[in-house]
């Protein structure tokens, strides 16, 4: 069976079509992923939170979380469209422990994760990057700036989270668009830069 020729057609389509990618947001809980999500989408967020209640109490450590009200038991998702060709659906996953289940589906086809920290709660990030690495996704650390919360230097964090020279490390507030926008940019830059 013979090709048929390239037509103009073929050439307008080829460049219209879209890539997306899938990323992954991540973090311990209440360090403001699906904060994060709800702020970048340009479409309404799909979430599946839930209220806290006392029978969760003794699983979920609420110190430092002040006003925290609801967690995620599933996931969040958004969408973020940075060109006319690249789309980013972003997905975020729960934060404890026993979610970890859920980390292995939405793993499939992710091209890399963005993971909040909290730099008041360093070790609780630590369990989160080893599930991260153990999956081979490339990574960026965005550091969550909550209120009230000293600057770190770039350099303490890094030494402090473990990471390679060449990990992105980038702060944020979750809750405003640009410097979480910058916290998305780096990651794909860092994704870019590793096919190239």
């Amino acid at each position: 069976m013979g090709s048929r020729p390239v037509s103009d057609d073929d050439v307008y389509l080829n460049e219209a079509v879209q890539v997306a990618a899938k990323i992954l947001v991540v973090g311990h809980f209440a360090v403001g992923k699906t904060t994060f999500i709800g702020t970048m989408s340009e479409i309404p967020p799909l979430r599946t939170e839930e209220r806290m209640t006392q029978a969760g109490a003794h699983v979920d450590d609420l110190m430092g979380t002040r006003g925290k009200t609801t967690t995620t038991v599933a996931m969040d998702f958004g969408r973020l469209t940075l060109s006319e060709r690249l789309v980013l659906y972003l997905f975020g996953t729960p934060g404890q422990e026993r979610f970890v289940q859920v980390w292995e589906d939405m793993t499939r086809g992710a091209l890399g994760a963005l993971i909040l920290v909290d730099p008041e709660r360093i070790k609780e990030s630590f369990p989160v990057i080893d599930l991260v690495e153990h999956y081979g996704l490339p990574y960026a650390i965005s550091v969550n700036h909550f209120d009230g919360t000293p600057t770190r230097p770039d350099a303490e964090l890094r030494e402090a989270l473990d990471l390679l020279p060449e990990t992105p490390i980038v702060t944020c507030d979750a809750r405003d668009e640009k410097s979480s926008a910058n916290a998305l940019m780096a990651l794909v830059r860092y994704l870019q830069e590793r096919t190239r």
